[in-house]
């Protein structure tokens, strides 16, 4: 099969690049920093928010491709909390968004069975946000062929303060010992219990960083970045991003013993 080789990926269609997928190698859980909606409707001359509800449609493109493949969990950094900084008509276009969604794929996600689950802080936003949000995560609670989670208001560095006052809150009331807290506990408090780590983080749009997203979870998180604006990630990048995550040996910090390639 060595003539294969000298092809790239690049030249290979979907279903070809499908096929180099090994089933036993995929993420479990893949996280995803959606970057580039403002800069994708800059490049055409249209506001902003035209870029999210284009971005709609490659989540919608990404979760079902998940589904196809078996990936069990997604979870998406959908408005963090330093987006709280930008203008105001940007933030409640991108809330109109949010609840639009909501309102529009309920039934889609009913449909395949995915269970739809919000992390963040979720008390600062809108009030009628919050209705959709508890709404969708109420009629989906007993699905369970995919979670998707989508972080709102969210911040790295407040979910594990949260965490830890969770913690202190255990102490207090008796509930455990100061010296009983370890990492598996503290794990218990994080909005992503009991969910596993993310196997794979992607980011799009050409910037390298993880930007206060999942810090804990991402200890041993491969990362994968890619130039692609999020409205341009559909499956053919998903694909590639999953070829590459496959290519890597993954340790955990431990050293693997020689394996025959």
């Amino acid at each position: 099969m060595a003539h294969h080789s000298a092809l790239t990926f690049d030249q290979l269609s979907e279903r070809e690049l499908t096929a180099k997928l090994e089933p036993e190698l995929l993420p479990k859980h893949v996280a995803v920093i959606m970057d580039g909606n403002g800069r994708w409707a800059e490049l055409r001359g249209l506001p902003r928010i035209a870029g999210h509800r284009e971005g709609i449609n490659s989540v919608r493109d990404m979760i079902s491709q998940c589904l196809e493949l078996g990936i069990q969990a997604l979870t998406i950094y959908a408005f963090s909390q330093e987006n709280w900084n930008r203008p105001t008509q940007e933030i409640s276009a991108l809330m109109g968004l949010l609840e639009h969604y909501l309102s529009t794929e309920r039934a889609s996600l009913i449909e395949q069975q995915v269970r739809f689950r919000a992390i963040g802080r979720l008390e600062l936003l809108p009030e009628s946000a919050q209705h959709w949000v508890r709404t969708t995560e109420q009629d989906t609670a007993h699905l369970d062929k995919m979670v998707l989670t989508v972080a709102l208001s969210y911040g790295g560095r407040a979910e594990i303060v949260d965490a830890v006052r969770g913690l202190l809150a255990d102490v207090q009331s008796g509930t455990i010992e100061a010296d009983q807290i370890d990492e598996a506990l503290l794990q218990q408090h994080l909005y992503t219990h009991p969910l596993p780590d993310p196997d794979l983080l992607i980011r799009t749009s050409g910037e390298t960083r993880i930007s206060n997203f999942l810090l804990w979870q991402l200890a041993y998180t491969e990362l994968c970045f890619t130039p692609t604006l999020w409205p341009d990630f559909r499956r053919r990048e998903f694909l590639m991003a999953l070829l590459e995550y496959q290519k890597r040996e993954r340790r955990f910090g431990r050293v693997l013993s020689a394996v025959p390639s």
